[in-house]
């Protein structure tokens, strides 16, 4: 029996195993996406890049290859490219600095005020919500009308209630940031205040319970209960916020125009005017690339923070 049934055995063990069969369904799937994914996001990071190699000009037939002349622009002092550039990248990030804890904190509040069983709760979260429908343009015309310095309501209400003379808030460096800021956080706080009313609704009302049992004060209730159950959303809307708040571009065009003296020009703004007002295409998209690098490591660093918070907490 050992010896008749040794070959069988043999010829089993060496026998070849079947090829896997490449199923091509799923990249089908991924083909439009793939497609779309290349056509606006590759292909215009690659011939940006492109352009901020060489010297371009559209009137010209020859684009002579410059290397990171354009680059080195930004980084030596003393040029316009490195004066404008990072005057406005710091006006970019004062108006983060100062905006994203102010929609952070006021968003919280109004969440905590409209998740109370008062009466015409949906008709105020649907008029806090509201003005985020609008475009920025209209947002925009709307709050340098408010803060005009002539024909402004703000001054007419100064004069009218405190006989006080008008502030050129528009003309004035630091307080036309003021228009900005107010009308942003006023366009924007409805979209986190949604955020913070559905995280709201999924804490369990037996943990205040039992803190009321056992003596805990409102203070108390909201610091060591709401505050840690609201973490992981904190740290979503800190992240979104940031990002949208570095991308500061129609408010301060429409309210101030970047003035005065480029004291609230963005540096989205900025690079838009070098490429397409001054015509420097080059500069434009090296300014751009080393923006979105910039970007990119803020937004590294806020999800490796998200990451172990979220770790921490074990949510």
């Amino acid at each position: 029996m050992t010896v008749t049934n040794a070959p069988s055995e043999v010829a089993t063990a060496r026998a070849p195993a079947p090829r896997p069969r490449l199923n091509i369904e799923p990249y089908l799937y991924l083909l439009p996406h793939a497609l779309l994914f290349f056509v606006f996001t590759i292909y215009p990071i690659g011939y940006g890049l492109y352009i901020s190699l060489h010297r371009w000009d559209l009137l010209s037939g020859r684009q002579p290859f410059v290397g990171g002349e354009f680059y080195r622009n930004i980084f030596t002092p003393g040029t316009p490219q490195a004066d404008f550039f990072w005057k406005t990248l710091w006006n970019t990030t004062f108006f983060t600095i100062v905006s994203v804890p102010l929609l952070v904190a006021a968003a919280l509040g109004l969440a905590l005020l409209l998740h109370k069983p008062i009466f015409g709760r949906a008709f105020f979260r649907a008029v806090f919500f509201m003005p985020g429908i609008l475009t920025v343009s209209v947002m925009g015309i709307l709050w340098r009308w408010m803060f005009d310095n002539q024909i402004g309501l703000v001054n007419a209400a100064r004069e009218l209630f405190f006989r006080a003379p008008p502030i050129p808030w528009l003309s004035t460096e630091g307080l036309a940031w003021v228009p900005i800021v107010v009308g942003t956080i006023w366009w924007t706080l409805g979209f986190n205040m949604t955020l913070y009313l559905a995280a709201l609704g999924n804490v369990p009302a037996s943990l205040y319970e039992a803190a009321s049992l056992d003596g805990a004060t409102p203070w108390q209730s909201f610091r060591f209960i709401t505050v840690p159950m609201l973490a992981p959303v904190t740290l979503f809307v800190l992240v979104t916020t940031a990002l949208a708040s570095f991308q500061l571009f129609g408010q301060s065009l429409v309210i101030t125009n970047g003035g005065p003296s480029r004291s609230t020009q963005s540096v989205i703004q900025y690079i838009t005017e070098e490429g397409f007002t001054n015509a420097q295409y080059s500069s434009a998209a090296a300014m751009g690339f080393v923006f979105g690098l910039f970007m990119l490591v803020l937004t590294a660093i806020q999800f490796r923070s998200m990451a172990r918070d979220v770790k921490e907490t074990g949510a």
